[in-house]
C-alpha cells in the first residue's frame, strides 16, 4: 500500500513552505473586527456587480486562488481505495453519455458500478452502485481542487458529508469514485422539478446540510468549505442531505487568527460580501452562505435569476425587507407549496436566514446555533392550511350564529307587532 502513496510526500513538502509563508502574510494582515462590518449602499453595489456578472453555470466560479495544489495526506490517501482506469471505465460502461448524472466545473460524473469488496467493476444493477467524477482535461477547478477533494474527504467523516470511496490518477487522468446519492442534488428537487418539495424535507435537508457545516467548523482543524450552494448539496433516498464537492474547501483560521486571506472564489449570489470585498474568509462566511440557501428553500427562487424583473433578481435583496417583517414574511413562501407549511417553521427560517444574512459578519451565529434552531422545527404541526380551515369554520359557525340571532329579532319583532296588546300599532296607524 506504501508504494501506491509514495509520490504524495513529495508533494506535501513541496507545499509546506507556501504554507507557512501564507500564515505569515495573514497575520501581517490582520484587520480589526469593525472592517468588516458594511453598509446597505455597499451590499448593493455588490449584490448589483454580482447581478451582471453572473453567467452559465460552469462559468459562474469566481477566481481561483492557491496556485499550488493544498497539501496532501499520504494517510488519507491510503485510506481510499485506488482504482485502475481501466476498472472505472469498465465500471461505468466507458463513460456512457447515457450514464452522466451531472456536469460542474470540475467535469462529468458518471453513475457506475463496482464490486461490494475491492475495486473491481460489476455489472449494472449489481454490487454498489457508486458516481464517478472525471476532471476535464482543461477543468476549471483542474488538479488542486482534485486534491483537496481526496485531502479532505478522506480525512473527514461525517454522517452529513458525501463519502469519498476512492480515487484514480494515472498519467493526466483525475477521477473520484463517491457513494451514489439517489436523489440527486437540492437544486435539482427545488428549481427544476414541477412536484414542489414538502415542507417537512425542505426542513429535514436544511438541518441535515447545517449539521455538515457545523462539523466542519467545530473540528480541532476548522474547515471552510466556501462554496456552499443547492447544487452541492445532495440527498439520499430518504432526503438525509450530505454536502459534496470540497475543490473549494481550505482549512480554517487557528489560534489568535480571525481569519484567512485568499483571493475570491465560490459561486457568485451566494459568496459573503465582506468575503467579496476584503478576500477574508472566516467560518461567517459559509454562515451567509448557509442563509442563501435558506432563502432559496423557504422561497423556492433561485439566489440569482436574470428572468426575473430587476427588482428581484438578486434573492437577498428582494427577500431582506420581508424578512425584517411578521407581517410581510409569509409572503416569502414559495407559493407551490400553497398552505402545506407550518406558520411558525416559516417564522423561524425567516428570523435564522435574516440572522445569517446580517452585513456584520461577527452578528451571523454559529453553524451550531442554526442547529439548534432548526432541530425542533421538524416536529412542528401547525401547518397554515390547517389554521385555513380552523378561521373558515369559525367564520362559519359565527355567521350561523349572526343568521340565528336576526331571524329570532325578526320573528320576535313580527310577534309584538302582530299581538293585541300591541296598542301602540294602532295608534300609529
Amino acid at each position: 500500500m506504501e508504494s501506491k502513496c509514495g509520490c504524495w510526500p513529495v508533494l506535501k513538502r513541496g507545499v509546506r513552505g507556501s504554507r507557512k509563508s501564507s500564515a505569515s502574510r495573514d497575520s501581517a494582515n490582520s484587520i480589526p473586527r469593525t472592517s468588516l462590518v458594511y453598509d446597505a449602499a455597499t451590499e448593493t453595489r455588490y449584490l448589483n456587480a454580482s447581478n451582471r456578472e453572473l453567467c452559465a453555470p460552469n462559468e459562474a466560479q469566481l477566481s481561483y486562488d492557491n496556485p499550488h495544489p493544498p497539501p496532501t495526506d499520504t494517510k488519507s490517501l491510503c485510506q481510499s481505495l485506488q482504482f485502475t482506469f481501466q476498472e472505472l471505465k469498465s465500471a461505468t460502461g466507458n463513460f456512457r453519455p447515457d450514464s452522466i448524472l451531472g456536469e460542474g466545473g470540475f467535469g462529468y460524473v458518471f453513475k457506475g458500478w463496482i464490486e461490494e469488496h475491492g475495486t473491481a467493476p460489476a455489472k449494472p444493477g449489481s454490487g454498489i452502485t457508486v458516481a464517478v467524477k472525471s476532471l476535464k482535461p482543461d477543468g476549471l477547478q483542474g488538479h488542486r481542487e482534485w486534491v483537496a477533494e481526496v485531502d479532505f474527504l478522506g480525512q473527514l467523516h461525517h454522517p452529513n458529508l458525501v463519502k469519498l470511496i476512492g480515487y484514480c490518477i494515472e498519467d493526466d487522468q483525475r477521477l473520484l469514485v463517491y457513494e451514489f446519492m439517489t436523489r440527486g442534488s437540492l437544486e435539482n428537487h427545488l428549481f427544476r422539478r414541477t412536484i414542489p418539495l414538502p415542507w417537512s424535507n425542505r426542513i429535514k435537508i436544511a438541518l441535515g446540510a447545517a449539521k455538515g457545516l457545523a462539523f466542519l467548523h467545530g473540528g480541532p482543524e476548522p474547515v471552510i468549505y466556501r462554496d456552499f450552494k443547492t447544487s452541492n448539496i445532495l440527498l439520499d433516498s430518504e432526503y438525509n442531505a450530505k454536502l459534496s464537492d470540497f475543490g473549494l474547501a481550505k482549512a480554517g483560521p487557528q489560534g489568535d487568527k480571525t481569519h484567512v486571506s485568499t483571493r475570491v472564489v465560490g459561486t457568485y449570489g451566494y459568496a459573503a460580501p465582506e468575503y467579496v470585498m476584503t478576500g477574508h474568509l472566516t467560518s461567517k462566511s459559509d454562515v451567509y452562505s448557509f442563509g442563501v440557501v435558506l432563502l432559496e428553500i423557504l422561497t423556492g427562487r433561485r439566489s440569482m435569476d436574470k428572468k426575473r424583473p430587476s427588482g428581484e433578481q438578486n434573492l437577498v435583496t428582494w427577500a431582506r425587507p420581508y424578512l425584517a417583517d411578521k407581517r410581510k414574511m409569509y409572503q416569502l413562501v414559495d407559493p407551490r407549496l400553497e398552505l402545506n407549511y407550518s406558520l411558525k417553521g416559516v417564522q423561524k427560517v425567516s428570523q435564522l436566514a435574516f440572522s445569517c444574512l446580517s452585513r456584520d459578519s461577527y452578528s451571523r451565529p454559529t453553524m451550531d446555533e442554526v442547529v439548534k434552531v432548526l432541530t425542533p422545527l421538524q416536529d412542528l404541526n401547525d401547518l397554515a392550511i390547517l389554521s385555513y380551515h380552523s378561521r373558515l369554520s369559525q367564520q362559519g359557525k359565527r355567521k350561523k350564529k349572526s343568521e340565528g340571532t336576526q331571524k329570532h329579532t325578526n320573528v320576535s319583532s313580527k310577534s309584538i307587532r302582530d299581538s293585541p296588546l300591541n296598542t301602540g300599532k294602532q295608534r300609529f296607524r
